[in-house]
């Protein structure tokens, strides 16, 4: 996933990349509420003005900053969704990648996960109704319908095929885990998907 997040040297991001970068680092270091838009200029090392031209005010930045990252990540999910055509094989690629983007990422599986959205952004869905998690949701329920998945609500499939697999993302986030999270996909994908196959 090749985004403004991603580009480390400043030079190659347009000035309202560069305030969503810095916006990210600032708001998963401080948290959004400890972040001013002074930090912002500060960090970003460009004027207030420049700021205020690209952007109305840090809950707008913050908005931008939380569209475009999900809209990256469902960009990622699709292209999942379209090299793999089993549930199965769909689901434990998304839950690789997101673990592998744990590792090369980790400041926007912070945001996506730890900050709280509905605070700052009161107007938006929780991230769990977010698109790239609807879709999620919709890779299960085909699983369901073409019988690779047991009859269930689709709140539980999805919590127990990638409940496991977050929950190691946010030990690895917190320093709690040793290693990568996605050393363990192998096991923790096995006992996710052994709690919802199918029985032959």
């Amino acid at each position: 996933m090749m985004t403004f997040a991603t580009v480390k040297h400043p030079k190659v991001l347009s000035k309202q990349e560069l305030i969503l970068a810095t916006a990210l680092r600032l708001f998963t270091d401080k948290g959004y509420f400890n972040t001013s838009i002074h930090d912002l200029q500060r960090e970003a090392d460009i004027s207030i003005g420049a700021i205020y031209h690209h952007f109305k005010s840090k809950e707008a930045i913050a908005a931008e900053l939380f569209h475009r990252l999900l809209e990256a990540i469902d960009t990622q999910l699709e292209q999942i969704q379209q090299c793999h055509h089993s549930a199965h094989d769909r689901c434990r690629a998304a839950l690789g990648w997101l673990m592998s983007l744990s590792n090369t990422n980790p400041a926007t599986m912070q945001f996506v996960l730890y900050a709280r959205h509905r605070e700052f952004l009161p107007d938006e869905p929780p991230i769990c109704s977010s698109v790239p998690f609807i879709r999620l949701k919709r890779m299960i329920a085909s699983g369901i319908d073409n019988g690779e998945i047991r009859p269930m609500e689709i709140n539980v499939a999805s919590a127990a095929l990638l409940g496991g697999g977050i929950r190691l993302i946010q030990l690895q986030l917190d320093g709690v885990l040793d290693g990568p999270a996605s050393d363990h996909l192998d096991l923790i994908w096995a006992c996710a998907w052994r709690s919802v196959a199918m029985e032959n």
